[in-house]
């Protein structure tokens, strides 16, 4: 029992907090995730049970606490003990050991068997299920399976502790060490002390620098190849969250030292050795060598594999004469289509892939509308999807057909990680329309491919020289480039989007021209202006000044719902931290309203934040813009509003966007 008998090891307290010991006399809650916990604990010279918050793995009534932390008047559940740090032990007195096992803990034991075993053998009670199980057989009603079973729980419990003292002592947290123990079990404690990077690896969460601290507290060399090769996948897989899918040889080096600190010949023998195992993959590129994690270079070859596939053959409705169907469509919708725009009905009516591209203003949602109009009235069964919510929500709205985004679509299942739908279970669909297909990356495009049925065609829609989305690659682009399938890129101007200045200016920049910044003469509206400033703090002011006054007055928007202030970097005046304060203090400010602090920044009811990763258990995304309702600072909590539907998050911060170029290309293989 020596990984209980912690009691004489008492936790340490800082100036600004205090410590409290007590019995657990009930579990409001526990969370076996996050290890998040209330307890009531009876404390010596208080009458009342204390409420107790705070993180622990394992918790039981009976168990004794020790803690650490501050108290707290919650405006709902009143006074509260904080606890920052948090640990338990078994009970030491006969009523804490009988409602310890009588809380079902134990596998076998309880109420009934609780008290029979404490009042035959008091405190030895412990001693005897661990040392000489046997003797519970002299009870009454407990015979040899029983005690089995007995023994068993005792010792999954036991090893649980074990594991979780190990962990912590290392530095782990409580939140990480859970994580660790649910995807290691029992094997856990050796498992990291054989390679404590596989934690950077397996477990969410947890990174390498943090891999890297448990390392050296366990006495793995700086030099080792172990920690090389860690540091190889590690820059790898940071290169992959700016977006690319690899790395020139000549750059992951230089990268890699920076990082590890230790010399090239170690690094290069580590490369080889990763190579060997297949984990990454070396390609050429451009006369580059270049070196991939292996996952990334596998999911292009499938998605080449899978659209090659997809594009064999005729679409699975019957022929449709175009030259009947076009003015048709034209008569129904009221528009007249481009000549671009023809021959994209066209190719899309008769082939099962296609890509419809272009810049903003030239008629893509007008071609998407004809497409699916035309394909509708002839029984086709269509599904609609994009990446984001917002996409999703623009395109049913444009469409007046029902759109999802495609982790809906395809079916994400929480529990596994992946998508319901596949090769052994596709889409219900015989076209499968993305839009927005620019900012979806490698690994969700495999998922999209592997969903669709050999009958079933695919249409592509996007804008390529809009930003590349923050996952890997640049799918939409590459297979563009490919001319592996057939591809429309509208060029016309329409005539109301070419009255637009912003629109032809988008257009200026893309060709490499300078935008038209003068304002129009003779009093003509214009949604474009060019504020010029000389120096970042004036710039920051007047910005301020166009979002709170000037554009609300001029357009009737609102300045917190209906503007978005884009911004190319992060830091300075005119950066996005600095602006994020500012625009708060002048649009939203008030000071008596409960406010919670996250990583530098105050939120407040009524701001706008931007979820920056996925949580698909509660089906917010990344790059999801929402509103913060309401604040629980007690809890530390945010109630969110995503499109009307209240949303609980713990933590969430804003995201600034950046410009990737992968070195790999989807088209070279094809």
């Amino acid at each position: 029992m020596a990984v209980l008998s912690w009691k004489d090891k008492r936790i340490q307290t800082s100036p600004d907090r205090e410590p409290l010991e007590g019995v657990v006399e009930r579990v409001t809650f526990h969370s076996p995730e996050s290890g998040f916990c209330v307890l009531q604990v009876k404390v010596r010279g208080h009458r009342k049970l204390i409420t107790v918050v705070g993180k622990t793995p394992l918790v039981q009534p009976g168990e004794y606490i020790q803690s650490s932390g501050r108290w707290t008047n919650h405006r709902e559940h009143g006074l509260q003990f904080q606890a920052e740090l948090l640990k338990t032990a078994p009970p030491n007195s006969l009523e804490g050991i009988e409602k310890y096992l009588s809380s079902g803990l134990i596998k076998g034991i309880g109420p009934h068997f609780a008290r029979k075993l404490v009042k035959a053998y008091g405190e030895d009670e412990f001693d005897v299920i661990e040392k000489a199980p046997n003797r519970l057989k002299e009870l009454d009603g407990i015979g040899p399976k029983r005690v089995q079973r007995i023994v068993t729980g005792w010792d999954d419990q036991k090893a649980i502790r074990e594991i979780m003292v190990f962990l912590q002592s290392y530095g782990v947290g409580t939140s990480r060490a859970v994580r660790i123990y649910k995807t290691y079990g029992a094997d856990a404690i050796p498992l990291v002390c054989e390679n404590p990077y596989r934690l950077a690896r397996d477990i969410r969460g947890i990174g390498f620098r943090t891999a890297d601290q448990i390392a050296e507290k366990l006495g793995v060399s700086r030099t080792s190849m172990m920690r090389a090769r860690a540091g190889i996948a590690f820059t790898l897989t940071e290169a992959v969250s700016e977006g690319h899918c690899g790395l020139p040889e000549d750059d992951l080096f230089p990268m890699a030292e920076e990082l590890l600190k230790i010399p090239r010949e170690i690094l290069a023998d580590a490369l080889n050795q990763e190579l060997q195992d297949g984990t990454v993959i070396a390609d050429t590129i451009e006369e580059r060598r270049c070196i991939f994690l292996a996952y990334l270079w596998n999911a292009e070859g499938k998605i080449v594999d899978r659209i090659k596939s997809l594009s064999v053959g005729k679409p699975s409705w019957p022929d449709i004469d175009t030259e009947k169907a076009i003015p048709w469509v034209e008569r129904k919708l009221g528009v007249t289509l481009a000549d671009s725009q023809h021959e994209a009905v066209r190719k899309a009516i008769k082939s099962k892939v296609t890509v419809n591209t272009g810049g903003p203003g030239v008629g893509k949602t007008t071609l998407v509308n004809a497409i699916l109009r035309i394909l509708v009235t002839k029984d086709v069964k269509v599904a609609l999807t994009a990446p984001i919510g917002r996409a999703a929500k623009r395109l049913s709205e444009s469409t007046g057909m029902d759109a999802k985004t495609i982790h809906r679509q395809l079916e994400f299942d929480p529990q596994s990680g992946g998508f319901k739908r596949g090769l052994d279970y596709p889409l219900d669909c015989d076209l499968l329309v993305v839009d927005e297909t620019s900012m979806v990356d490698v690994p969700l495009m495999v998922s999209v491919t592997k969903a669709l049925s050999d009958r079933t065609a695919l249409m592509l829609v996007g804008d390529v020289d809009q930003l590349p989305f923050v996952g890997p690659g640049q799918v939409l682009a590459d297979i563009i480039a490919s001319d592996a399938v057939l591809a429309a890129r509208l060029t016309e101007i329409f005539r109301q989007a070419a009255e637009s200045q912003i629109v032809i200016n988008a257009h200026l920049v893309n060709a490499g021209q300078m935008p038209n910044l003068e304002v129009p003469k003779g009093g003509v509206p214009s949604e474009f202006y060019f504020v010029e400033s000389d120096d970042p703090e004036d710039a920051r002011n007047k910005i301020v000044e166009v979002v709170r006054h000037r554009i609300p007055r001029r357009f009737g928007l609102d300045p917190i719902r209906d503007i978005q202030v884009l911004c190319p970097m992060n830091r300075g005046s005119v950066g996005a931290r600095s602006l994020m304060v500012e625009l708060q203090a002048a649009l939203n400010s008030d000071q008596d309203c409960p406010t919670v602090e996250r990583f530098g920044y105050t939120y407040r009811p009524g701001d706008k934040v931007m979820q920056t990763n996925n949580d698909y258990d509660k089906e917010v995304f990344n790059g999801d813009i929402v509103y913060v309702d309401n604040i629980d600072p007690d809890a530390q909590e945010m109630t969110i509003s995503f499109d009307g539907r209240p949303v609980l998050l713990r933590i969430i911060f804003l995201v600034i966007y950046r410009r990737k170029l992968a070195p790999t290309r989807i088209r070279r293989r094809f």
